[in-house]
């Protein structure tokens, strides 16, 4: 794709063309010059919900779950929202309607989405089950464990027991591929954390066939988030068709298998691979497979689906650099800070008369590292609006209370209709079931 809302000048500044860019943006628009969410007005929002504020195009997030099966129309498969994305239940509730299963790290999460619908379409994966978190899943029934280690089969297999339930896994193996993204978000390389790793599959399923508790329904693997190309994904494929062959020989026949997420987006100006691109490279073997499919999407469903909006309080220049400091901060948005992430921040009214100035867009937090962009180039006024775009995704769900900083709401508009969907956290919200 040659579509490219990015210059930078000889001192290194940003300039993002936020027409462009908002134009290339499902729902976003600028009407007569002012930023536009699915025929919202950001001003509008702004005055009745104050910022900081998170708002989510539902429209836009639908399209997004719709490009996948869609694209996946042709094989059995199963798409399961990858809940840590963005937990918000209208969020949860609204992928529910449109068919969606869930995939969960946590008891907490499934929690969340048995708020909304029940856990027959759940897959829970995550390195730390604990008896607690494995009773739980069992009672509400969900689809699978995705089993991490092979001390988690005994786990599984001593609850189920205790129970009298039978417990369906899949295995989650690291197929020790390179998915080329940030490290911190890496998942299937031998040196991380997470799954079984390929030499050790194997064995790992003929310990989990000699367990009666248990059910050995699928493979599953994850490799990184954020990947902009499919190749890593194909890799992996063939890696677990190779396992999928061998266990047939061991008598273990499989009903699914799950590829996980990560499939990336455009922040600025990046060129993710298409879902139907993602799809025509794997449907030949998929096909061939007759397995039915499990996909993981997060960020792909929700990142463009949603901005920050923020309010400019103080302008701050020096001699050696230009601070524009927003009442958003590393504590509602702390990608920028923890993976050197690079976000549009784009004004919710242009301005062509305005001075265009060179800034570092930061908050309040008391650290070096809070900042949401740097080397911006925007004509700047106290009192103006940002809107930080591909902020629907690992946003609000990765916000916290640093320097005692109460979170934002959260607004969801649909077709020129908005409605509240988190309230604004208050004071005594910040020591809510403390004890002094």
């Amino acid at each position: 794709m040659s579509f490219s809302p990015v210059s930078h000048t000889q001192d290194d500044a940003l300039h993002i063309d936020a027409k462009k860019l908002a134009a290339n943006l499902p729902y976003f628009d600028y009407v007569n010059d002012t930023l536009h969410i699915d025929g919202v007005d950001s001003h509008t929002l702004k005055q009745q919900y104050g910022t900081p504020l998170y708002v989510y195009a539902r429209r836009a997030i639908l399209d997004n779950f719709a490009a996948y099966t869609q694209a996946f129309a042709s094989i059995d498969s199963q798409i399961c929202y990858a809940v840590k994305t963005n937990s918000n239940l209208a969020v949860i509730k609204t992928l529910a309607q449109a068919g969606a299963g869930f995939d969960i790290v946590s008891k907490g999460e499934l929690a969340r989405v048995l708020q909304v619908t029940d856990g027959s379409k759940v897959v829970y994966s995550g390195v730390g089950k604990t008896p607690d978190d494995i009773e739980y899943a069992l009672s509400a029934d969900i689809h699978c464990f995705n089993v991490e280690a092979v001390s988690e089969l005994d786990t599984i297999e001593a609850v189920a027991a205790r129970l009298n339930k039978t417990a369906r896994i899949s295995l989650r193996i690291n197929p020790d591929v390179d998915a080329k993204t940030h490290p911190y978000i890496s998942t299937g390389m031998k040196d991380n954390k997470f799954g079984i790793s390929h030499e050790q599959a194997i064995a790992a399923y003929l310990h989990a066939k000699q367990l009666p508790h248990l059910q050995i329904t699928g493979i599953d693997c994850h490799i990184g988030s954020q990947l902009l190309d499919a190749q890593g994904f194909s890799d992996a494929l063939d890696k677990l068709i190779e396992l999928i062959d061998e266990l047939k020989t061991h008598g273990i026949t499989l009903q699914h298998i799950d590829l996980g997420g990560g499939l990336g987006v455009r922040y600025i100006d990046e060129n993710p691979v298409s879902v139907n691109d993602f799809a025509n490279l794997l449907l030949p073997r998929l096909q061939k497979l007759g397995l039915k499919l499990y996909l993981e999407p997060g960020r792909s469903l929700l990142a463009n689906a949603g901005v920050l909006l923020t309010s400019v309080d103080v302008l701050k220049p020096t001699e050696f650099k230009n601070f524009a400091i927003v009442d958003a901060s590393m504590s509602e948005l702390i990608r920028p800070a923890l993976y050197q992430s690079v976000m549009a921040i784009i004004p919710t009214k242009l301005d062509t008369t305005g001075d265009v100035q060179t800034w570092d867009i930061v908050g309040t937090v008391c650290e070096s590292s809070d900042f949401l962009g740097k080397n911006r180039a925007l004509p700047l006024a106290v009192g103006d609006t940002l809107a930080v775009t591909g902020a629907g995704a690992y946003g609000f769900s990765m916000a916290c209370n640093y320097n005692s900083r109460p979170r934002p709401c959260e607004v969801m508009v649909d077709d020129g209709e908005h409605r509240l969907i988190r309230q604004r956290e208050v004071l005594d919200d910040l020591w809510r079931g403390e004890i002094a």
